[in-house]
C-alpha cells in the first residue's frame, strides 16, 4: 500500500499531520527542511502566513497522543536513553548581541589547500593531547588552541572547504574524527548566527576538548558506546565531569569549559551530568550539543549504520524544543543546508555525486561533484553541476533536483580518487583528502 497524497487547505491542518508539499516552492518559505509532521497550533499558524493549502501524506499521519507526549520518534540505538523527559519547552527567540555579518573571501579551491594542511596540524595535536592525558602528563592546550584559532579563520573566510575535507578524509580513530568533525559543524553554525570570533574561539576550541575524558574510559566500554547496558551507560556518562576535571587547572576560559561540561545537556533536561534544561545551558553549549549529536547520527563508530545526512537533518527539526532549542536548530539547519557539504546524493537523472556547497536561498539546489553518469558509470574526472543556476532557467518539469542522499560509503562514489573539473579550473581532491 503506497502513500497516500491529499491536497487540504492551511486551516484545516490537525496535530500529527505530515505536510509534505506546499503551494509555493519551499525556498521561498522560512521552513528549513522540506517535508515535517505538524506538532502544534504554531506549526499551523506558521503555515498559514506563508500558504493557503498544503499536501499532507495520510499514512504518515500519527496520533496526536504520540504527538504531543512522544516529542520526536524513537529513532535507533539512543531511543532507550531519550525516553524520558520529552515536554515541549518554548523559549524566547534567540538574540545574538552584535551579530557579525560574514562575507565569503576566497574560493573554495583555494580555501581547500590551506584546509588540507590545517586538518593535519589537528590531528597532530589532538593526537598528542590525548596521549598525554593516559599517562597523566602535564597538558598543554597552546598547539590545540591554535590550530582552533585558524580553523576559526578558515569557516570566516569560506564555510566550505573545511567542511567538505574533514568529512571526506580518513581518520585512524573515531574520537578524534567525532571532535574535530564537531567542532567544524559549530564552527558553520557559530558563523551563520554572526557569533564574533573571539566566541567562534571559545566554541571551536570546546568542541574539539569536549571528548578528552574519555581517554579516562577503557577502549572496551568506547568501542560499544552505542550499545551499552544501563550500569554502563552510567559509567560512560561520567567522561563528561571527568574532563572538566582534567582541564580544571589548565587556564581556560569558563567560556570553553562551559562547553565541554554543557554539551551533552539537553534542552528539556533530559542530558547529563547536571540535567539542566533551557536557558540555563549557555549558548555555545547548545550549540556544540547539536554538532555533536548531529556528527553522532550520520558519523558513528563503525559497528553502527550511519543515518544519511538529510534524515538527520529531519531528525534535528522533529527535536526541536525538545531535545534542542527551536531557533538554533533552525539555524543550523540554514547554516549546513538539507543536504550538508560531503553529502552523497543521486540526482533525478540518475547521476550520482558529492554536494560541494549550498546556497541559503537555495537549500533544495546545491553545488554537486559529479561522480557518475545517469547509468551509474563512474566518471573520469568529477564534473561541478550548480543546480540553482541549472534549474533557473529551466520549467519546473526539465530540472534537476536530489532524488535522494546516499550512505556513505556507497560504491563507486570515492571523491578521493577525482579530479574536480569546474567551470574555469581542475583541481585534485585526492591530493587534498588523503593523509
Amino acid at each position: 500500500m503506497g502513500v497516500q497524497q491529499k491536497k487540504i487547505a492551511v486551516h484545516d491542518l490537525e496535530v500529527g499531520m505530515f505536510v509534505s508539499d506546499l503551494d509555493k516552492p519551499w525556498h521561498q518559505t522560512p521552513f528549513p527542511i522540506q517535508g515535517f509532521h505538524v506538532r502544534s497550533q504554531d506549526d499551523v499558524r506558521a503555515l498559514a502566513s506563508h500558504c493557503k493549502w498544503v499536501i499532507v501524506d495520510v499514512t504518515e499521519v500519527r496520533g496526536e497522543r504520540e504527538s504531543t507526549e512522544g516529542g520526536a520518534p524513537r529513532f535507533g540505538r539512543k531511543s532507550g536513553r531519550r525516553g524520558q523527559g520529552r515536554d515541549v519547552l518554548q523559549l524566547p527567540p534567540l538574540t545574538i548581541r552584535e551579530p557579525v555579518r560574514y562575507e565569503e573571501l576566497t574560493t573554495l579551491k583555494k580555501e581547500a589547500k590551506a584546509s588540507k594542511r590545517l586538518l593535519d596540524d589537528a590531528d597532530i595535536a589532538l593526537h598528542r593531547l590525548f596521549d598525554t592525558l593516559r599517562v597523566n602528563g602535564v597538558v598543554d592546550l597552546k598547539p590545540i588552541a591554535e590550530v582552533t584559532s585558524k580553523m576559526v579563520s578558515s569557516v570566516v573566510r569560506q564555510p566550505d572547504a573545511l567542511l567538505l575535507l574533514s568529512r571526506t578524509r580518513q581518520h585512524d580513530d573515531y574520537v578524534y574524527r567525532h571532535a574535530l568533525n564537531t567542532s567544524v559543524w559549530a564552527l558553520v553554525c557559530g558563523r551563520h548566527l554572526g557569533l564574533n570570533e573571539g566566541l567562534m574561539n571559545h566554541l571551536g576550541l570546546g568542541c574539539l576538548l569536549s571528548q578528552v575524558g574519555k581517554s579516562a574510559l577503557s577502549k572496551e566500554l568506547l568501542s560499544r558506546e552505542g550499545q551499552l547496558d544501563a550500569s554502563e551507560y552510567a559509567q560512560y556518562r561520567e567522561y563528561v565531569d571527568k574532563g572538566v576535571e582534567m582541564l580544571s587547572d589548565s587556564g581556560l576560559s569558563r567560556a570553553v569549559l562551559s562547553v565541554v561540561q554543557g554539551h551533552r545537556e539537553r534542552h528539556n533536561g533530559s542530558g547529563f551530568p547536571e540535567g539542566v534544561r533551557g536557558d540555563r545551558i549557555p549558548l555555545l553549549a547548545k550549540i556544540a550539543g547539536i554538532a555533536e549529536f548531529f556528527e553522532s547520527l550520520i558519523g558513528p563508530r563503525e559497528a553502527a549504520v550511519p543515518v544519511t545526512p538529510d534524515k538527520a537533518v529531519a531528525l534535528l527539526y522533529e527535536m526541536r524544543n525538545i531535545e534542542f532549542q527551536d531557533d538554533l536548530v533552525e539555524n543550523f539547519i540554514q547554516s549546513i543546508g538539507i543536504y550538508p557539504t560531503g553529502s552523497l546524493v543521486e540526482l533525478s537523472d540518475g547521476q550520482r555525486g558529492m554536494v560541494m556547497s549550498h546556497s541559503p536561498e537555495r537549500r533544495l539546489w546545491p553545488r554537486i561533484m559529479l561522480m557518475t553518469d545517469s547509468d551509474s558509470n563512474p566518471l573520469k574526472s568529477a564534473k561541478i553541476i550548480d543546480l540553482a543556476r541549472y534549474n533557473e532557467t529551466r520549467a519546473a518539469d526539465e530540472a534537476v533536483t536530489i532524488r535522494e542522499c546516499l550512505p556513505h560509503g556507497t560504491e563507486d562514489l570515492d571523491p578521493s580518487r577525482y579530479d574536480v573539473t569546474g567551470a574555469d579550473s581542475r583541481w585534485s581532491l585526492n591530493r587534498l583528502i588523503s593523509g
